[in-house]
């Protein structure tokens, strides 16, 4: 076990650090395709009654009209969060007629993606914006790629921990600029384990046909059922290079250093022209294609399996948030919609990722170079395609390394600190979780990729019949079950206001278009100031 763990756990073994500790926050925010009865996605425009997508604070559209988007507020309690995004589904549930939410990250069947309708947010100049965003998107990689959906998990230390944990580790300098530099650290340690969440947490295996209709693949899926695929080893295909392929964002080398490093990357990577992206123009016909020809559009569409994180004012880039407020929260994205959770995930992937979080940030974190970070980029592709197969290598350092072997280390440094998360709680759901997660590791049939593929095989079972079915348990689920912290008053209430700070933005425009994004772009971060 590693030792520096140890002493720093025994270093927060004080009633001021554990009271710190349990001022965890954490947020979620789930994505789901809107499908009717028989699995088809549903077309309908998002609902009225669920308010403004551009304005509502959680309930919004993703990249589509037919992809929700639900958001929970950060709370420091895991049951609420739960709750909270219970009452949003079951509101929304009860909104949208006979349609039900889609339980799995890769999409239902879907004839032509050409027929997945773009998000709309109404006619001011941030919400055409967001819209021409999603064009963009579309014309780049295709929509079918974008109606994959995930689980975000946002999560953040209390001030009064970074307080104590400041003075723990003898920095005397400014206390945001250590927070930033401490959740970097967290971050380069969550890429190079990041495989083990995938190994536990990959809940997609299996897809439609449809998803590859007309396109190429390197792998060599089995066929499942009458319209199904899969690989026999898979975690997660939504993890997959079937996910963003882009050359050119292949080629970009993030650094997580530092934050100067970090703003600075993705700035360079919003300023530099595409000539891949070229070819589309940003207007044809008059007609705008795409926010621009560089190699992102905006930040967000730097795909990451984990971000830093700073709440943006109204028009403000995220980047010069990062820039001048520094790292706020980390916005953990490797996270498939888990098929057996009414709500997409549970308080058991909940209690480890604490566990997990926690561990990246005491672990000791070097800097990561490029090629380290190629190598923890391979060893994901790996987990993420192969990750149940017997004797699976992947690559520690320089040398080959057993993943079995060095997972079973992982767990053995995350117990203590399992056990003392259950201390500042006063509770033993951590140790607990941890060890329920070590039998899928001894037993890969254990993991909800492995849980999907026993359900499916047997019975040579579609992955979207399956799908389908859970999809109408959970439909009456929400129908039939109470509120918990919200009510139907209090959505109704948001929707309305919702709409009203719509009409409000919209009025308030005095500026073309146009002049809109050459102002949006004009603010560039202050490299020097982050």
């Amino acid at each position: 076990m590693s030792t520096q763990i140890q002493q720093r756990l025994d270093a927060l073994n004080t009633s001021k650090f554990k009271q710190a500790v349990t001022g965890i926050k954490r947020g979620i925010e789930r994505e789901s395709l809107r499908v009717c009865p028989d699995g088809k996605l549903a077309l309908t425009p998002h609902q009225q009654a669920l308010g403004s997508a551009l304005t509502h604070p959680l309930i919004t559209t993703d990249f589509s009209e037919s992809l929700l988007e639900f958001i929970t507020p950060a709370t420091d309690n895991i049951d609420t969060t739960l709750a909270q995004l219970s009452d949003i589904h079951h509101f929304v549930s009860k909104q949208i007629g006979q349609e039900q939410f889609w339980p799995a990250s890769m999409p239902c069947f879907i004839s032509d993606q050409d027929t997945i309708p773009l998000a709309q947010y109404g006619s001011s100049n941030v919400g055409k914006m967001k819209t021409l965003y999603r064009k963009g998107l579309h014309n780049r990689y295709g929509s079918m790629m974008q109606a994959i959906s995930g689980v975000h998990f946002n999560f953040s230390f209390s001030q009064s921990f970074w307080q104590e944990y400041q003075q723990l580790k003898g920095d005397k300098g400014d206390l945001q600029a250590f927070i930033s530099a401490e959740y970097l650290g967290l971050i380069r340690n969550y890429k190079r384990y990041v495989w083990l969440m995938v190994y536990l947490f990959g809940a997609s295996p299996a897809m439609c046909k449809s998803f590859i209709a007309g396109r190429e693949t390197k792998y060599d899926f089995k066929p499942l059922g009458k319209g199904s695929l899969y690989l026999p080893y898979a975690t997660s295909l939504r993890m997959s290079d079937l996910g963003y392929t882009s050359s050119a964002q292949s080629s970009l080398n993030i650094s997580y250093n530092s934050l100067p490093e970090y703003v600075l990357g993705l700035q360079d990577a919003i300023s530099k022209p595409s000539e891949q992206y070229s070819k589309i123009g940003v207007k044809f016909d008059n007609q705008y294609q795409q926010l621009n020809t560089h190699v992102l559009q905006i930040e967000n569409e730097f795909y990451s399996t984990i971000r830093p994180k700073r709440t943006a004012e109204s028009g403000e880039r995220p980047t010069c948030a990062l820039a001048k407020r520094g790292v706020e929260y980390v916005e953990v994205r490797a996270l498939d919609v888990n098929p057996f959770s009414p709500i997409g995930i549970n308080s058991e992937q909940m209690h480890f990722l604490d566990i997990f979080m926690l561990y990246c940030l005491l672990q000791d974190s070097p800097e990561m170079s490029i090629a380290e970070q190629n190598i923890a980029d391979a060893n994901l592709r790996k987990v993420v395609t192969e990750g149940r197969r017997l004797n699976l290598d992947l690559q520690d350092g320089q040398h080959p390394r057993l993943m079995q072997d060095w997972a079973e280390q992982l767990f053995a440094e995350m117990m203590p600190v399992a056990k003392y998360l259950d201390s500042a709680y006063n509770k033993q759901q951590y140790q607990s979780v941890l060890t329920q997660f070590y039998k899928a590791l001894l037993n890969p049939s254990l993991t909800y990729s492995g849980q999907i593929l026993d359900k499916l095989l047997p019975q040579q079972q579609d992955n979207g019949s399956f799908m389908l079915q859970l999809a109408a348990e959970y439909k009456q689920h929400f129908l039939q079950q109470p509120y918990q912290v919200y009510s139907e008053q209090l959505f109704l209430d948001k929707a309305l206001e919702s709409q009203q700070q719509q009409k409000l933005i919209e009025q308030q425009d005095d500026i073309s278009f146009s002049e809109y994004l050459k102002q949006y772009y004009a603010e560039m971060p202050d490299c020097d100031e982050a």
